[in-house]
C-alpha cells in the first residue's frame, strides 16, 4: 500500500506491477507462517499447552505433509508473481525475493533458526517494514527512494510490535525448548520495553517524513496523534496484564493500528 502510493504521488504507479508486488507478498506472508507452523511442530516448541491460537500442525488439523506441501506451493506461487517483476524491473527483485523467500524458511528451520537465536525481531523489521515497501516503490518507479525507507520502517515496527507480544506470550513454554528469543534472552522488562519502543517508533518515523517533504504539517500532527493515542491503549494492557493468554487480545488492535497508520500516510501521500 505504502509503495504504490509513494509510486503514485511521484507519477510512476503501475497497477499490473503493484499487484504482482502484492501477490508476491502474500504468497511468501503465507509461506513463511505455514513454514513456522510446520517447524515449530518439528521442533517440539508447539504443544497442547500452547496459549496463542491453535495451529494446525501440532494439533492434528492438518498432517504435517500436507501443511509442508502448502508451504511449498505458497512459495511457488509468489515464485511466479517474481518472475513477472523480474522481467519488468530487473534482477534485483530476484535477491529480494530469494532473500525473503530463505529467511522465512529459516525463521524456524535449520540448525540456526533465527526465531530460535532471538534474531527473528530484526528479520521482521526489515523484511516485512523497509523490504517490502522500498520493492514494492521499486517495482513501479525502477528507484530507491529514501522517502519508502522511511515509509516501510512504520509496519516494519507494528511488526516487531506483533512479534515481540509473540514472544512475551510464549516466553515460559519457549525458555523449555531453548527457543532463545529476546524475551527469553532479556527477561519480561525487556519485551515489554521493546513493544513500547516499536509502538512508538513511528511517531519518530512521521516527524522524519515531514522533514523529508513527504508529508504538511497537518498531515503529520494527525499521523502523531493517532501514533500516540493509538499505542498508548496497546501499551498500557501490556504493563497489567498477568495472565498471558489476554495478550491474544492485543494482536488485532496492533494489526489495525498497523493499518490505520499505513492508510493514513498512503492517503496523505496522494492528497
Amino acid at each position: 500500500m505504502l509503495g504504490t502510493a509513494l509510486s503514485y504521488s511521484h507519477n510512476e504507479g503501475h497497477l499490473l506491477n503493484a499487484f504482482a508486488a502484492l501477490m508476491g507478498a502474500i504468497g511468501i506472508q503465507i509461506g513463511t507462517n505455514l513454514a513456522n507452523d510446520y517447524w515449530d511442530s518439528k521442533k517440539g516448541a508447539d504443544t497442547q499447552d500452547r496459549l496463542g491460537p491453535v495451529r494446525v500442525t501440532s494439533s492434528g488439523l492438518l498432517s504435517p505433509r500436507s501443511v509442508f506441501i502448502a508451504m511449498i506451493l505458497a512459495f511457488v506461487a509468489a515464485g511466479f508473481a517474481g518472475l513477472y517483476l523480474i522481467y519488468v524491473a530487473g534482477w534485483p527483485v530476484f535477491w529480494i525475493g530469494v532473500l525473503s523467500i530463505f529467511c522465512g524458511i529459516i525463521y524456524t528451520a535449520g540448525p540456526f533458526p533465527l526465531a530460535y537465536l532471538g534474531l527473528g525481531d530484526v528479520f521482521t523489521f526489515v523484511f516485512f517494514g523497509p523490504v517490502a515497501t522500498m520493492g514494492t516503490y521499486y517495482v513501479q518507479a525502477h528507484a530507491i527512494s529514501f522517502a519508502a525507507f522511511l515509509l516501510g520502517c512504520v509496519p516494519g515496527a507494528y511488526s516487531v510490535v506483533l512479534i515481540a507480544l509473540n514472544n512475551l506470550r510464549d516466553r515460559e513454554s519457549d525458555i523449555l525448548v531453548n527457543k532463545k528469543t529476546l524475551a527469553v534472552r532479556f527477561g519480561v522488562f525487556f519485551a515489554r520495553a521493546e513493544i513500547a519502543v516499536c509502538l512508538f517508533a513511528p511517531f519518530i518515523f512521521t516527524l522524519l517524513l515531514y522533514f523529508n517533504a513527504n508529508l504538511s504539517e497537518f498531515e503529520s500532527l494527525i499521523c502523531v496523534a493517532v501514533c500516540i493515542f493509538g499505542g498508548r491503549a496497546i501499551m498500557k494492557p501490556v504493563y497489567r496484564i498477568r495472565d498471558m493468554r489476554l495478550i491474544n487480545d492485543l494482536f488485532p488492535k496492533t494489526a489495525m493500528m498497523s493499518l490505520v497508520m499505513a492508510s493514513l500516510l498512503s492517503l496523505f501521500l496522494l492528497l
